[in-house]
């Protein structure tokens, strides 16, 4: 059954602070995670999950992301002559995962200007926005998990994993009723309120499934903390006028905006990598 979600979009025009100087002319969203940026992770995810066109918002120092999800002749006839066969395989695969869409981030900065940006492109749709931040590992891929219940519920979906006391000063916080295990109706959201403020440890994270009309919420929404434009702040304003339900993610989330998260990441698929995870495991229990 094809999914009814159809397109996603993957904003990447950050200038990933976090991971400098690693990230001075190298997108984050290109950081490996063993063989394969994380970026790639997220498309593949995305795929799997029955989307069918990638939009790329990008800015003027991501050119290696379009190349990334391109063909690339000259590599691909030397791969071809070397008998590398294996190697050739795996990058055409690559860029035929989905159709790319690429556009520049025009505006003010923050996560809800690249949602704007693709406005045209959307039309009378439902749609999925996802990050390459957010890496899952899970039996489904994620972005399933969203559709599913936006199928069921008819309604935007949050993203949400559970989080600690101090997790509450890094996330939006989700306080909702539960309508039934790992779906819970969205009350409120705070933006990073302290464990003082709120009993609710349930963070907004890993993408949303909106429709359409979240353009007009955006639109009418003025530039918020930090001077940029926050898509949160238009869910919020959506939720005044129809449900907003919130998708507990399964899985295991790693912030690929942090360096001990990354490591962490790179371990654990580093482990599970057919090729590399024995010898790599004989390594880790030698430490």
């Amino acid at each position: 059954m094809r999914s009814i979600v159809k397109k996603a979009i993957i904003p990447v025009a950050g200038y990933g602070t976090r991971f400098l100087p690693a990230t001075k002319a190298q997108p984050k969203e290109m950081l490996p995670v063993v063989d394969k940026p994380v970026l790639q992770y997220i498309v593949e995810g995305a795929v799997a999950a029955g989307i069918e066109d990638i939009i790329i918002v990008t800015n003027f120092n991501k050119r290696a992301v379009e190349d990334h999800f391109d063909r690339l002749p000259e590599l691909e006839s030397w791969l071809a002559k070397q008998g590398k066969d294996k190697a050739l395989e795996q990058i055409k695969h690559v860029a035929e995962l989905a159709n790319f869409i690429y556009i520049r981030q025009k505006g003010p900065y923050g996560n809800g200007t690249p949602i704007m940006n693709a406005k045209h492109l959307i039309k009378d749709e439902p749609f999925a926005v996802l990050f390459g931040d957010d890496l899952v590992i899970g039996r489904e891929p994620h972005p399933k998990e969203l559709i599913e219940t936006y199928a069921k519920y008819g309604h935007p979906v949050i993203g949400a994993i559970k989080v600690d006391d101090e997790g509450t000063k890094s996330y939006g916080i989700l306080e909702t009723e539960q309508v039934e295990p790992k779906i819970f109706k969205v009350n409120s959201i705070l933006e990073k309120p302290g464990p003082q403020a709120t009993t609710s440890r349930l963070a907004a994270s890993c993408g949303y499934i909106l429709t359409p009309d979240i353009f007009t919420e955006l639109e009418n929404t003025s530039i918020g903390k930090g001077g940029e434009l926050w898509l949160v702040d238009a869910i919020e304003k959506l939720r005044a006028k129809q449900p907003i339900y919130a998708r507990q993610i399964d899985g295991q989330y790693y912030d690929m905006g942090s360096k001990l998260r990354w490591l962490e990441a790179n371990v654990i698929f580093g482990l599970q990598h057919p090729d590399l995870g024995k010898d790599f495991s004989k390594f880790i229990k030698s430490l």
